[in-house]
């Protein structure tokens, strides 16, 4: 089990945002990193300790060297596409630019990566067990971030958490299509993850006792994607679509009918057995539930 310590945040969006908060209401001192001036005044308001920061820049990460006393990192950066950087650069360039600089003190490592990892396309179960075979640059990007890892001076304090979707307040899969009456695929299932209970899932992550390890993270209640747009209508008051799956071309130049979806079921019997997480929303039902009721 970790000692008391410092946390570092980086990534202190979505989901790392509110890990920190969990931990500053805990009475941890928190340092999150954020690339926005603003953002860093939001955070100093909340108790976090902000750090000026990105990860695709080597000088403006020098700050993270001299945290002296810090036992847990999170490392949940997401991809913003409008910043114009190759998802490979933030993942496993920017990842490398961190651990240069990580003091070589901390205790524990958690990674946040993807089921996108898996490129199963028929519908079958997947577990930690399961070939990584990713087809999309998203989940090549986070296998090989893994790897850099688990080859690293941190290999032996290292959890890695590959997440399902994730939803919550302000992130509903395909409730702004659905408003808008937006065709989109309709095939395979979904495997998601509330954000609070992956918020949950970090922090149990920081307290396990025996790392590396490696968890796949869902509700484990995978879902065919028409059962779920057909719930979300039913909360959003919506008549049922009678519009066709949309058939817009790539970037490659194929469409998306010509190319195979990824589609596997999460198997998520591991985390919640051995990180014992008692999930407050087992299902995507529960989950959309109680956000749109808000």
């Amino acid at each position: 089990m970790c000692e008391v310590g410092e946390k570092l945040v980086i990534g202190c969006g979505y989901l790392g945002l509110r890990v920190a908060v969990r931990w500053v209401a805990q009475g941890k001192t928190v340092h999150g990193v954020t690339r926005s001036a603003d953002t860093a005044e939001r955070f100093r308001k909340m108790g976090i300790y902000p750090i000026v920061a990105d990860v695709t820049d080597t000088q403006s990460l020098a700050a993270i060297g001299k945290l002296e006393n810090i036992d847990t990192v999170l490392f949940a950066v997401g991809f913003d596409r409008s910043a114009g950087v190759p998802i490979h650069d933030v993942y496993v360039d920017g990842l490398q630019r961190v651990l240069e600089v990580l003091p070589r003190g901390i205790k524990r490592f958690v990674y946040i990566s993807s089921t996108g990892v898996y490129g199963q396309t028929d519908g079958s179960w997947v577990d930690e067990d399961s070939p990584c075979e990713p087809t999309r640059d998203g989940g090549k990007a986070c296998l090989i971030a893994e790897q850099l890892l688990r080859s690293s001076p941190f290999a032996d304090r290292v959890i890695v958490l590959r997440l399902a979707g994730i939803y919550g307040r302000e992130r509903v899969p395909r409730k702004a299509d659905l408003l808008s009456n937006k065709s989109f695929p309709q095939t395979g299932h979904l495997n998601l993850i509330h954000v609070e209970d992956a918020a949950a899932t970090v922090l149990a992550a920081e307290q396990l006792a025996t790392p590396p390890d490696t968890y796949v993270v869902s509700d484990g209640q995978p879902v065919p994607r028409c059962d779920y747009y057909s719930e979300l209508r039913r909360l959003l008051n919506i008549p049922a679509s009678t519009t066709e799956e949309v058939d817009n071309e790539m970037p490659d130049g194929t469409s998306r009918k010509q190319r195979t979806p990824a589609d596997k079921k999460i198997r998520a019997e591991k985390f919640l057995r051995e990180l014992k997480v008692e999930l407050k929303f087992p299902s995507y039902r529960e989950g959309l539930a109680a956000i749109l009721s808000e």
